[in-house]
């Protein structure tokens, strides 16, 4: 959802330098001999001028030809909430336990909410202890081949479960964890999909001898 730019031109307010811009919402981030993160305020009246994306306070990087109006377009339209999810019309999504009413909402704009015993192209899991993860369990079988699990959990120091813990709960049911995702702010959401089973080595063919028998004599 982001974008990245490598032999950028940078004019700051600290000096200039060539060094890599990035595009990680709500961030645009400098590297370089000098540096800098702007976001919010620093970002509302950015505008292009020729191959320079230029800042309100004159902060311009100098892309290659034809990507600044490209850089504008992604900054002035960052992706929601569900684009970051992965949520797509047409996929059969799935909610245990996320009382979160706004996403819903949000869900229920896109996608057609519902029950559903296998095809699961997402399913939000809602996680407030270990247990929970036996839920997780009962629902292995009814994601689709590349079906992908979010754990929402809360965040925090008063969070009840650690990202260290759900990480060992679901690998240990055979996932492997993608993404991480700001869910709110107050949860997070760690992806997950299925572990791919290691392929096969096939073995070889025992040597034969397919010259005829001699009779004997």
């Amino acid at each position: 959802m982001g974008k990245e730019a490598s032999g950028v031109w940078g004019q700051l307010s600290d000096g200039e330098s060539e060094g890599k811009l990035l595009w990680e919402p709500p961030k645009l981030i400098f590297r370089g001999a000098v540096r800098g993160i702007y976001q919010g305020h620093a970002l509302r009246n950015l505008r292009v001028e020729g191959d320079d994306l230029v800042l309100s306070d004159g902060t311009r990087f100098t892309l290659e030809a034809g990507q600044a109006d490209k850089w504008l377009h992604a900054i002035q339209n960052p992706p929601s909430r569900l684009d970051k999810l992965g949520v797509k019309p047409g996929m059969t999504v799935v909610v245990d336990g996320v009382e979160d009413e706004a996403f819903i909402a949000e869900l229920e704009t896109r996608v057609e909410l519902g029950e559903a015993e296998e095809g699961i192209d997402l399913l939000f899991l809602a996680a407030e202890d270990l247990a929970d993860f036996d839920r997780l369990e009962d629902w292995q079988g009814a994601l689709a081949p590349k079906g992908a699990v979010w754990i929402v959990a809360q965040k925090g120091k008063g969070a009840p479960l650690k990202d260290a813990e759900i990480l060992e709960a679901v690998r240990g049911l055979g996932f492997v964890d993608t993404k991480v995702c700001a869910f709110s702010s107050s949860h997070t959401a760690l992806r997950f999909v299925k572990r791919k089973a290691p392929k096969a080595v096939a073995k070889p063919a025992p040597e034969t001898d397919d010259a005829p028998f001699d009779d004997e004599d």
